[in-house]
């Protein structure tokens, strides 16, 4: 059982780049690993960003900069799009995002990051450029991201909007439950079922 999900407030880690594929999430040379190591695919999200081709830290990029922390990651428009690998769900969750917001995502990743205890929560474009010039004016501005009740807020601005989410899904996190759990949860009513439609 993971973690369950209800409000959660926090500061952000701003990535105002539009486009951000799967490759620069978690690059292909990662993929060799079947099972899902957390630390290891955590430590190398954005691999090819946070890195300078010697090895060293790239100081410029953001995951790098002291100055931001968090566990939500503000990323710009279509996240998460080209190859579907579920890796780079298993990146973001492993370094230790519970929230990604962006005004859209691909699909297949967004399902990904659901299926891996990673909310994806869709703004408006308006909310989101918003939300990153108040986190450039002080990276010490904070988010609530409220579940039950769907709202994302920008404490700076006070501003809210609303957010959809599979109905399935939120239950799903609201109570820490992945697909089997879920079954195993609903185990009696699954045999009760069976027995009276046999």
């Amino acid at each position: 059982m993971k973690q369950k999900f209800d409000i959660i407030k926090s500061t952000c880690v701003p990535l105002p780049l539009e486009n951000v594929d799967t490759d620069q999430i978690i690059p292909a040379r990662f993929l060799k690993s079947t099972t899902r190591e957390e630390k290891f695919f955590g430590d190398n999200l954005f691999r090819d960003w946070r890195y300078n081709p010697d090895g060293s830290l790239n100081e410029k990029f953001v995951l790098n900069d002291p100055k931001y922390s968090g566990c939500i990651l503000v990323a710009g428009k279509n996240f998460g799009n080209g190859s579907s690998r579920e890796h780079a769900a298993w990146a973001i969750a492993g370094y230790g995002f519970r929230v990604v917001i962006s005004s859209f995502f691909a699909d297949i990743h967004k399902n990904n990051e659901l299926n891996n205890f990673v909310l994806p929560v869709v703004v408006s474009d308006e909310f989101l450029s918003e939300l990153f010039k108040s986190i450039e004016n002080d990276p010490k501005t904070e988010v609530e991201v409220d579940l039950p009740n769907q709202t994302v807020t920008n404490k700076a601005t006070g501003k809210s909007e609303h957010f959809d989410i599979n109905g399935y899904k939120k239950h799903c996190l609201m109570n820490g439950l992945d697909d089997i759990d879920y079954l195993l949860e609903n185990k009696d009513k699954i045999e009760t079922w069976e027995k009276e439609n046999k």
